[in-house]
């Protein structure tokens, strides 16, 4: 019988128990190499998808634009002369032919009155004349420049009337008054601007639009447009479209209306509009972000069969989140709109749970 040292059977229990220990690890090796064996086709790409449907799509054109006043004026005066009496407050509303200012009229009376007396002895000289004409003792010429000097002098008189006129200076229209520039005693002439008056109920919008969607407006489209400082949004109607094309900027001014009872809307503000310049009824539509250039056109991805299928595809109009599809679609089908990247033509997918009414698939 063989016998084994004591330092060999040290060493054969140590071997053992280093073989016992090993095992584990070999196994849990084998296992990780058995899972990364497995080919990353086999695992499904999780995707959202969106039914198709026919709805109502309206293409939208996003511009600016100014705002300004219904109507509006710089108040000046006709004549020069000194002011005597201001009958307007700085802010304060108006209505057409209230008086705003008199400028001293003194010396216009005077004329008027000289103007008067004149008159009057013209008319009894020429009343004298037409009955010596008519006794057949003065000619017709005599007769004629009797008449032609009270003619002379009834013009100067409606002459000095038209000037006491200008002398009381009215509103135009109705509106809003301005800062004043001028205080009474002041000197005018017709180059003092006095005050500014502003019509604010409707404001006019003017804006531009690209000349491609020309023959696509018309008077009476509804716009709608915001401005600084003002949370809310304005709606407004087309009403005047220059008849030409600007040259320059290959664009078409328009101008609109839009009502202003509670004066939010002030004149020279920026606005930002927005407006449909043409609508499609039982258009099939996709998410804007399903669409794939390439060469040649554009094509989406359809959930069929639980695969994700290439669809070469036709657009029309669009707005800021849809696509019309014109063709390549029907009604019902599923186009994906998530893990656009990583999608290939038969590539296996997993469609989450869809949403409630259909319309989407999430």
């Amino acid at each position: 019988m063989l016998t084994l040292p004591r330092w060999g059977l040290a060493l054969t229990i140590a071997l053992a128990l280093i073989a016992v220990l090993a095992v584990p690890k070999i196994l849990q090796l084998r296992d990780n190499d058995e899972s990364a064996a497995t080919p990353e086709s086999e695992q499904k790409l999780r995707v959202k998808a969106h039914r198709v449907a026919p709805v109502e799509l309206a293409e939208r054109l996003a511009t600016i634009g100014t705002v300004r006043a219904n109507e509006s004026v710089e108040i000046v005066s006709e004549i020069s002369g000194k002011i005597a009496a201001i009958h307007f407050d700085e802010g304060a509303r108006v209505n057409r032919g209230d008086l705003l200012l008199k400028i001293d009229d003194s010396e216009l009376l005077a004329e008027r009155q000289r103007a008067l007396y004149r008159v009057e002895l013209a008319e009894r000289a020429e009343a004298r004349q037409q009955q010596l004409l008519d006794d057949g003792v003065i000619s017709t010429e005599t007769y004629d420049v009797a008449l032609g000097q009270l003619n002379v002098l009834r013009a100067e008189l409606q002459l000095i009337e038209a000037q006491l006129l200008k002398t009381e200076i009215r509103a135009p229209f109705k509106g809003v008054i301005g800062l004043r520039w001028v205080s009474p005693g002041s000197y005018l002439s017709s180059q003092t601007r006095i005050a500014s008056l502003h019509d604010l109920d409707p404001v006019k919008l003017d804006f531009s639009v690209p000349e491609r969607y020309a023959a696509l407006l018309h008077i009476g489209d509804g716009i709608s447009f915001t401005v600084e400082g003002v949370e809310r949004a304005f709606n407004g109607t087309v009403y005047a479209i220059e008849p030409s094309v600007d040259a320059a900027s290959r664009s078409l001014r328009m101008r609109a209306r839009s009502p202003n009872s509670d004066g939010a809307l002030l004149p020279g503000t920026f606005a930002n509009v927005d407006l449909a310049v043409r609508s499609v009824a039982g258009a099939l539509t996709v998410p804007a972000i399903a669409v794939i250039p390439e060469l040649g056109g554009k094509k989406v991805y359809v959930y069929r069969d639980g695969r994700a299928e290439a669809v070469p595809v036709t657009t029309g109009i669009r707005n800021e989140r849809e696509v019309q599809i014109t063709s390549g679609l029907e009604a019902g089908d599923l186009v994906i709109i998530s893990g656009i990247l990583e999608l290939q033509p038969g590539l296996e997918v997993e469609l989450a749970e869809a949403a409630a009414g259909g319309v989407e698939a999430q």
